[in-house]
C-alpha cells in the first residue's frame, strides 16, 4: 500500500497559497537577480548610524577597498551602516547591492545601489544575503544586526554554510558580547572551543578588509 500523494496546493487556504507563492517568487527574482554577481561581502549594521558616526565612516572605507578589487559588496540597502556600504561601493569596479526590506514605517531603499530589490519577508531576505557572499563584515547594530550574526553563527557551526570570514568590526562594542559567549556559552560547554574560531574580532577597516581581500584572493582570484 502506498501513502497518497496531494497535488501541491491541497489542504492549503487561499492566503497561504498566495503566501507561499509570494515567498517563492521573492526567492526567484533574488536568485535571478544575483547569480551573476560573481564574490560578494555582505555588511551588516544598524540603521539608525549617522555619517558623522565612526561604524558609518568605516563602513564605508571597508566597501570601498572590497569593491576597488571587484568584489560586490551587499547591503540591507537601507540608511545608516547599509547605506554607508553602498556608498563606499558606488563607483568602483565591485557592485554595489542593496535588498531591501518593506516595513510598517516604510525603509527606503538608499540611492547607492547598482541592483535594488524588495522583500517583503525577513528569511528571503536573509537568505540573499548569506546565499552569494563569500565573507561578512559584521558593525555595530541592534536586534535585527545581532540576529543576522548568530544566524550566521549557527550555520556554519551546524555545517549549512561553509566556513567564512565573519568579521566584528568595533571590538570596543562587541567585546561584551564576545566574553559573554566565552564566559557563559562556552563556559557552560554550550558550544566547543572550536566553535569560538567562527568570527573574528577587529578594530578597524583596514583590520577587516586584511582579512576578507586575504579570503577573496586565496581562494576566489
Amino acid at each position: 500500500m502506498t501513502d497518497k500523494v496531494l497535488p501541491p496546493g491541497v489542504g492549503l487556504s487561499p492566503e497561504e497559497q498566495a503566501r507561499i507563492a509570494r515567498i517563492e517568487d521573492e526567492l526567484r527574482d533574488g536568485i535571478s537577480s544575483l547569480s551573476d554577481i560573481g564574490a560578494a561581502v555582505s555588511i551588516f549594521g544598524s540603521a539608525r548610524s549617522k555619517p558623522e558616526d565612526w561604524e558609518y565612516q568605516a563602513a564605508r572605507e571597508l566597501a570601498r577597498q572590497l569593491a576597488a578589487e571587484g568584489i560586490t559588496v551587499i547591503t540591507g540597502g537601507g540608511p545608516g551602516v547599509m547605506e554607508a556600504g553602498n556608498l563606499g561601493a558606488y563607483g568602483e569596479p565591485g557592485q554595489s547591492v542593496g535588498l531591501n526590506i518593506e516595513l510598517p514605517h516604510e525603509q527606503l531603499a538608499n540611492p547607492y545601489l547598482d541592483i535594488d530589490i524588495d522583500f517583503r519577508y525577513f528569511f528571503t531576505r536573509k537568505f540573499m544575503l548569506i546565499r552569494y557572499a563569500i565573507g561578512f563584515a559584521i558593525f555595530p547594530g541592534g536586534f535585527g544586526t545581532v540576529d543576522e550574526l548568530f544566524e550566521l553563527l549557527t550555520l556554519v557551526q551546524t555545517g549549512k554554510l561553509e566556513q567564512r570570514p565573519i568579521v566584528l568590526v568595533g571590538r570596543d562594542y562587541w567585546a561584551g558580547l564576545h566574553d559573554w559567549v566565552v564566559n557563559k556559552v562556552q563556559a557552560n560547554h554550550f558550544i566547543s572551543d572550536d566553535d569560538l574560531n567562527i568570527v573574528d574580532l577587529v578594530d578597524t577597516p583596514d583590520e577587516a578588509a586584511q582579512i576578507l581581500l586575504g579570503y577573496y584572493r586565496e581562494r576566489c582570484a
